[in-house]
């Protein structure tokens, strides 16, 4: 790595002092010019930034006076309560990812042949280009699969006949291209990194015809490739409750934000994935896991709540985990009252704890969702209610499908790939007008010195 500098030198250190010095703001001229610092309001709520018609994420309701009050929070796929959907593919004991991929991207629920079609069209495409896995993904394995993954996207670029062309057609054909890829990205990425970085075995299945993507992605990333029943339908399950959360969440924005320029796909879904890499939006849930890894060593009594509730005060108080002050998994930027997604994935939780034989670590989340809130509200002046957010669960869930902590945000990502593209064709077919918002300069004019006289 000749030339490439690979650590913090002093000097760099020393530049580092001089670009904080002469670029913090004064955060009082915030308030001064009314800027929406993170396009949020005081109360936490978004600016209203576009329209969109893919899903709706509600947390408050207007009461009888007019005023606006938390509520039970409720998330919509192109109008559909999202609990309503899962009852249906429960109901009927099937697996839903691909149905509501095909409801996000098409506006309509399918009927048996649509949903047919769509469901030979995705695996179809579930090949990667010749010896893409060997030139690509083999080579420089990253420690970070999201980074993987974006990589892989933009490599992708390469082999398309037609990258550039935003026509709706052709984006829609990229679109359903990665959809059905980035389970073998995220699993590929993983076993290679698995292999070269942690000196393991090295395991590439071949996804299979017949299997949906959850199937796929378990039979791809275990050694013996087998899954049980409930393990498909759980991780079904939670790629469905995360594969979209409203054009204002930070990777759909951005995916807005870049499409709007006019950029190919490609360019426009690796933006996203960078955004989703950070652990303020995807990387959430590993916090989540850690944060219960260190709990329980210690806490002697998990059932004990009078220790868990000191623990909790311990978190907030900066004394224990990471000492940033925060209880992982609790509160969320829009919910207050509760996450839908959370109450969704919980109802199956507790089945997957006593098939994996964990259900004293189940009990133990069980009574930290409880307790959080109680405790958050003593220590803490919030202006809303705060609850359990998917993220409190997930990570739980793909611990006991033995997904390693690496393929979390994957994860995510696999399943957000799905409105990403709803969110970008959208953006294609309704606006043809680039996102520039505005920043204020509060610097006033200097006088330019010439060198000699610095």
């Amino acid at each position: 790595m000749s030339g490439f500098n690979m650590r913090v030198t002093p000097e760099i250190e020393h530049l580092t002092e001089i670009c904080r010095d002469n670029s913090s703001l004064d955060l009082s001229l915030y308030g001064k010019y009314d800027v929406k610092r993170g396009l949020r309001d005081l109360n936490g709520k978004g600016v209203l930034a576009g329209l969109t018609q893919i899903s709706n994420v509600q947390a408050t309701r207007v009461d009888e006076d007019g005023k606006e009050v938390p509520c039970a929070g409720s998330l919509s796929y192109r109008g559909y309560n999202i609990k309503q959907l899962v009852r249906g593919f429960i109901s009927d004991k099937r697996l839903g990812f691909e149905e509501t991929a095909y409801l996000l991207l098409m506006g309509k629920l399918p009927d048996r042949e649509e949903l047919d079609a769509f469901c030979v069209q995705l695996e179809n495409q579930r090949q990667l280009p010749k010896n893409f896995v060997r030139d690509v993904i083999m080579k420089a394995p990253s420690r970070d699969i999201m980074n993987a993954l974006s990589r892989s996207v933009l490599t992708l670029y390469c082999y398309d006949r037609n990258p550039d062309d935003i026509s709706l057609p052709n984006v829609l054909r990229q679109c359903l291209n990665l959809i059905s890829v980035f389970p073998l990205l995220s699993v590929y990425g993983y076993q290679a990194y698995n292999h070269y970085e942690k000196g393991k075995s090295l395991y590439i299945h071949n996804p299979k015809k017949g299997l949906s993507t959850a199937e796929n992605i378990l039979r791809m990333l275990r050694p013996d490739k087998k899954y049980t029943e409930l393990e498909a339908r759980i991780l079904d399950l939670s790629l469905i409750l995360h594969m979209e959360h409203g054009g204002g969440n930070n990777s759909s924005f951005t995916t807005h934000v870049v499409s709007s320029s006019g950029t190919d796909t490609y360019s426009a879904i690796a933006a996203a994935l960078g955004s989703l890499k950070g652990p303020k939006h995807g990387g959430a849930n590993i916090k989540v896991v850690k944060m219960f890894r260190e709990m329980q060593k210690e806490i002697r009594d998990w059932e004990d709540e009078d220790e868990v509730r000191s623990y909790l005060r311990k978190l907030l108080h900066k004394e224990a985990f990471d000492r940033r002050g925060l209880i992982y998994g609790m509160g969320h930027a829009i919910y207050s009252v509760s996450d839908p997604r959370a109450e969704v994935l919980k109802s199956f939780v507790e089945a997957l704890a006593h098939e994996k034989g964990r259900l004293k670590d189940y009990r133990l989340y069980a009574l930290v969702e409880k307790l959080a809130p109680e405790v958050i509200a003593e220590e803490r002046r919030i202006y809303k209610g705060v609850s359990a957010n998917v993220d409190f669960y997930s990570g739980f869930v793909y611990s006991m499908l033995d997904l390693p902590l690496e393929l979390y945000t994957p994860m995510f990502a696999v399943a957000r790939i799905v409105g990403w593209s709803a969110h970008r064709m959208e953006e294609l077919i309704n606006t043809d007008k680039i996102i520039r918002p505005a920043y204020k300069n509060v610097l006033p004019p200097a006088e330019y010195v010439p060198l000699a006289r610095r």
